[in-house]
């Protein structure tokens, strides 16, 4: 039995077959159609709008979903998300959001040290929410619009920041300096048409510097201890005082009763001995035994013994009893 070997092929017979040019031709239409059609279809997001430009002119804006256009370079497409809430954060950066937030460990301090009212210095984080309004002027109206809206958000704090104390700043004024921040900061976008809309500001934190924080600290627990002294005083100076302004009333009300009492007894006996001057001058005698009588009736009551004497009796010695009368044995 004999062995076949392996089959030859004669390379010039392959040469010789050619494939038919139609064959070519609507293969190199399908893939150009392909790569036509691959470059023309794209789709935006429902958070986002298309900005459709042919020849570098602005000609439509695509909605959300599947849309069309001519391949590139005739025309080009930038997405803008206009309807999702942008962020900038100054003075820190987000690495990794979270439950457990990690932040960048570069520094910041050239961004947020800033210089207050009074002199001071402080360490100011703060978030800006903003949102894209125009996307035209968003896209082609400021050139980087994003290190721009930074730069711009720096010059406005950092002015606002400095028109008030490091008090004011660190407590008590920091939703006038947000709300302030806020409208200066609308007004920049506005006038430089950066198409951006801004939604909030938020301060973070707001600190002394680290190497003054210790002095810092001492300041402001001197400042409780002299605030609660303060305190301590007004809350005994309430308790006091009103005390003693209520009796020193009292004591004139009692001295200005007894003033109209004694003013009106008084009167009243200066009445009644007017009286009793005019019953004595038209009666002598009776108005004198009637006094004598009255006198006696009120003076009698209070007297231990009364010896009561005929004025015609020559000696009392036979009436009286010494004995009783304390005068010997």
């Amino acid at each position: 039995m004999e062995t076949q070997g392996p089959p030859v092929i004669d390379l010039n017979q392959l040469r010789k077959q050619k494939p038919p040019t139609k064959t070519i031709v609507i293969g190199v239409l399908i893939l150009l159609a392909a790569i036509v059609a691959f470059r023309s279809i794209f789709t935006i997001q429902p958070e986002e709008v298309g900005v459709v430009l042919r020849f570098g002119q602005k000609v439509r804006t695509a909605d959300p979903g599947l849309n069309f256009k001519l391949p590139d370079p005739l025309e080009v497409v930038y997405k803008v998300p206009v309807q999702r809430q942008l962020k900038q954060e100054f003075g820190f950066q987000t690495v990794e959001a979270g439950v457990r937030t990690r932040y960048s460990d570069r520094d910041f301090e050239g961004e947020s040290l800033m210089l207050t009212g009074d002199l001071n210095v402080a360490v100011v984080e703060w978030i800006a929410q903003y949102r894209v309004d125009d996307s035209f002027k968003y896209l082609f109206k400021v050139r980087n619009v994003t290190k721009t809206f930074r730069d711009m958000n720096e010059a406005v704090m950092r002015a606002v920041v400095g028109d008030r104390s490091v008090d004011e700043v660190i407590t008590i004024g920091r939703l006038e300096i947000e709300d302030e921040v806020k409208i200066r900061l609308q007004e920049l976008c506005d006038r430089y048409e950066t198409g951006i809309v801004v939604d909030q500001i938020v301060l973070q934190d707001v600190n002394p510097p680290d190497p003054v924080k210790p002095s810092f600290n001492e300041v402001n627990q001197a400042e409780q201890e002299k605030e609660r002294a303060t305190n301590d005083a007004r809350a005994a100076y309430n308790r006091i005082i009103p005390k003693a302004r209520g009796q020193a009333q009292e004591t004139i009300q009692q001295a200005e009763g007894y003033a109209l009492d004694r003013v009106n007894r008084a009167r009243g006996d200066a009445v009644l001995f007017d009286e009793v001057l005019a019953a004595y001058k038209r009666a002598p005698e009776v108005t004198r035994r009637r006094i004598y009588l009255e006198t006696m009736e009120a003076v009698y009551p209070q007297m231990e013994r009364k010896l009561i004497l005929d004025g015609d009796l020559s000696g009392v010695l036979p009436l009286l009893d010494l004995k009783t009368a304390g005068g010997g044995q």
